[in-house]
């Protein structure tokens, strides 16, 4: 196997495209007038349907406490509104408003135009090489999700048991 193959290599170059090509399409997000975590949560909401505050703050990776702060300046702006689960009226669902999918669904357009004129630049051969591997990139992401989402409902609370010790906790910033 080639270096320019293997997979770890590979992995790499991924990921640091990754995170450099969300953050350059993030630059676009300023229109919006909302921060990164109120974006994110909202697309959640969006392009995910509408759910629990809890079921929120595990797929956004945070403690329910500091999404409920995010949620209620969600709420504020009129992007997200609460609602009672129509399966069981003592719980309370999260879901977009129409001012809130109209917000998110022109963004995801911004970016769509942002990357456009990025792949308008590359030779046609290119594009067709892009366009030949994300199938495979998308299909291995599902099947990413879908591994460790079962692990990471199922892992211990490292934070908790970090505060039965006494430590701290603290969320490491990316590396890239």
């Amino acid at each position: 196997m080639s270096s320019a193959t293997d997979p770890l290599a590979l992995a790499h170059r991924l990921h640091s495209v990754s995170i450099h090509l969300l953050r350059l399409v993030r630059q676009v997000d300023v229109a919006t007038e909302l921060g990164p975590a109120q974006l994110s949560a909202l697309s959640v909401l969006v392009f995910g349907g509408p759910r629990s505050l809890g079921a929120l703050a595990a797929a956004e990776q945070v403690r329910p406490p500091s999404m409920t702060r995010v949620v209620q300046e969600l709420e504020a702006a009129a992007y997200v509104r609460r609602r009672r689960d129509a399966a069981d009226a003592r719980a309370i669902r999260l879901e977009a408003t129409a001012k809130g999918r109209r917000l998110m669904l022109d963004g995801r357009e911004r970016r769509a135009r942002l990357l456009a004129s990025f792949l308008e630049e590359v030779r046609p051969a290119e594009r067709q090489a892009v366009a030949d591997a994300l199938p495979a990139i998308e299909a291995a992401v599902a099947r990413g999700w879908q591994a460790v989402s079962p692990r990471a409902a199922s892992a211990p609370d490292r934070r908790a048991s970090r505060a039965r010790r006494g430590g701290a906790w603290r969320r490491s910033s990316p590396a890239e």
